[in-house]
């Protein structure tokens, strides 16, 4: 009776966290619809009534005269993101290698504690850092202001990181040793076991690392606002020059924008969310492949 009634409390108690897990899930499916209904009945009238190639295409942003063109502040995003991918992803792999393979036990929990650090400090701190030393660093190196593409990329390029370096690590430390033990025992050297076969098992956590940093990068907007100058001009080559992004363009002129003009930074957040949601959808392509053909 006593092994009856055991069994009887353990599944309702199975049943309710059952139910409390669904609960929670459906709440975070709907608030993610919520937000899409917002964005887009928002944006889509806004941007059929400018105009989706004058919106998308045009490549001047005048809101005093109704002229509505974001494609700087699309390239302006993809630079930036694209910069901070080249300077922080090549640096967060090879950290992580590190953390994983190469650190010593007695140092690594600080250099640890000090990865998760870096990871919550807040996003204006890392602003005031690249507004105090990356900004005048550009200035006395290239000249200008030094408020720049150049100087966001740098400060993108630091604050993904921790978060690269930290999944990645957790990665590679979940491959079987017997992989990189396997690979040692065929006579191959410390590095080549790690580069061609530790990695490459790995890969899809590494690219999991790649998509947050970049979704991070893409979607910063605070400390981007404080070093890119916020100038909605289109980008060129010359990288010590100022620009603005997608993100920066909503919080530098929605608090005082009414009308067609808020409809439109409105309908610049969808473009970023669609963008966004591509850059998933590839990174997803690209780490699935990448599974089945180490599968």
């Amino acid at each position: 009776m006593e092994k009856k009634k055991k069994t009887s409390t353990a599944n309702a108690s199975d049943h309710f966290f059952a139910g409390l897990f669904t609960v929670a899930t459906f709440a975070a499916i709907i608030s993610v619809a919520l937000i899409c209904i917002f964005v887009f009945a928002s944006a889509i009238p806004t941007i059929a009534k400018i105009g989706f190639s004058n919106f998308v295409f045009g490549d001047v942003w005048k809101p005093s005269k109704n002229i509505f063109g974001i494609l700087p502040m699309i390239v302006g995003s993809l630079v930036v993101t694209l910069g901070a991918a080249v300077i922080g992803v090549p640096v967060g792999i090879l950290s992580a290698v590190f953390m994983a393979f190469y650190c010593p036990k007695k140092i690594k929990r600080y250099l640890q504690a000090g990865i998760n650090l870096l990871a919550g400090i807040p996003s204006v701190v890392f602003g005031l850092w690249a507004l105090e030393f990356a900004v005048p660093l550009i200035r006395d190196t290239f000249g200008g202001t030094g408020v720049s593409l150049l100087a966001a990329m740098l400060l993108l390029g630091f604050m993904i990181l921790p978060t690269v370096i930290s999944l990645a690590q957790s990665s590679m430390e979940a491959v079987p040793p017997d992989y990189f033990q396997g690979a040692i025992g065929l006579g191959a050297t410390k590095e080549r076991a790690i580069f061609t076969v530790v990695v490459p098992a790995a890969i899809s956590g590494v690219l999991s690392s790649i998509i947050m940093g970049i979704g991070r990068a893409i979607g910063e907007t605070m400390a981007v606002q404080m070093v890119i100058g916020n100038q909605p001009l289109m980008p060129t080559w010359d990288l010590t020059k100022g620009g603005r992004t997608l993100t920066t363009n909503v919080t530098t002129e929605m608090a005082y924008a009414g009308g067609l003009h808020r409809e439109a930074l409105i309908a610049t957040g969808a473009v970023l969310f669609v963008f966004i949601l591509l850059l998933n959808l590839v990174f997803n392509i690209a780490k699935n492949k990448g599974g089945q053909k180490n599968g």
